[in-house]
């Protein structure tokens, strides 16, 4: 059980695996210097405080299509636009509105690098929509997604139009596939978990909570469900519900293990804050027991083993948050 100065080591070690994508995490806490491993320890205790005591927002990015050729990307200027009712802005921050200025824009995507044809065999832009719950502040939400638009496609044509008349706040995002340097745009998963961090932080640096931590880090265990089960469901037909996937066991169980080996270490703190964390992280485990979205008796019995060893070293402990 760690101890002491360990407590900080084993925060980063496993924390920065529930929370943080591979090219995100640190790569070594021995060569990381005292200051830096307290700044790194603060913000892993930031983010499960914000999961499993305040259980901040989630923030949405999901990449909803692309058009192939330049007469899908210019329904789609017109679709988020309005036909030009809602003001639409480009990657230099210059806002423009009506219908022939979305025609300009369109014809600025086709000629402003490798032309693109009307329709093409390949994606030529990339659809994004960020999204936070109803109630955020639309215009927090359209600062935060100009600001990560900035940082993540800094060598990109695009535009993006802010949809507030809706439950919630969202900023549609097209990209062009093509850089002006020549490279195209493939992303893939661990680039979507980055985009949901950089979304999140650029929230939290103007004071709206934000979290973008997996389902599996939240211990959700969410799969599709085939129609014939729907069917034999409604009609009374259904025995049993199928077992997970043992992918879907083993993506479960690495961020169970991850919360245990935090949990233990908060509980074996000298810090009495540290040890209420561990408490609310026990509860946290509770609730995943009792929902039934956790399958697999690898996962089960961790959390078990969590929620005793929490239990045990964390009783006497309140919450101080």
């Amino acid at each position: 059980m760690p101890h002491g100065p360990d407590i900080d080591g084993v925060l980063i070690e496993w924390g920065d695996r529930l929370f943080y994508p591979g090219n995100r995490r640190v790569r070594s806490v021995e060569g990381m210097s005292g200051a830096s491993r307290r700044r790194r320890a603060a913000a892993i205790r930031a983010r499960i405080v914000a999961t499993v005591v305040r259980r901040a927002p989630q923030v949405m990015v999901k990449v909803t299509g692309g058009g192939r050729g330049m007469k899908a990307i210019a329904a789609h200027f017109r679709y988020i636009s309005k036909n030009g009712r809602l003001p639409m802005e480009d990657e230099r921050g210059q806002r423009v509105s009506g219908s022939g200025s979305v025609r300009e824009m369109a014809d600025d995507w086709r000629f402003g690098g490798a032309f693109i044809e009307d329709v093409s065999f390949r994606r030529e832009a990339f659809n994004i929509i960020l999204s936070m719950p109803a109630g955020t502040n639309a215009e927090i939400v359209q600062k935060a997604s100009r600001e990560f638009a900035k940082q993540e496609f800094s060598d990109h044509k695009y535009v993006m139009v802010l949809h507030d008349h809706q439950a919630n706040p969202h900023v549609h995002l097209s990209v062009r596939a093509e850089s002006i340097s020549g490279k195209r745009l493939n992303p893939r998963k661990t680039d979507l978990h980055r985009w949901r961090e950089t979304f999140a932080e650029k929230l939290r640096d103007r004071g709206v909570e934000a979290e973008a931590s997996s389902q599996s880090s939240r211990g959700v265990a969410r799969r599709s469900t085939e129609i014939w089960q729907v069917k034999a469901l409604a009609e009374g037909r259904l025995r049993k519900v199928p077992p997970m996937h043992d992918s879907m066991v083993r993506t479960q169980h690495q961020p169970l293990e991850a919360w245990l080996q935090v949990a233990q270490a908060l509980a074996a703190s000298a810090s009495k804050r540290d040890r209420a964390l561990g408490l609310a992280v026990a509860g946290h485990f509770r609730d995943l027991s009792a929902s039934a979205l956790t399958q697999g008796a690898a996962s089960i019995n961790l959390l078990q083993e969590a929620s005793r060893t929490l239990n045990d070293s964390s009783r006497s402990c309140v919450r101080t948050f």
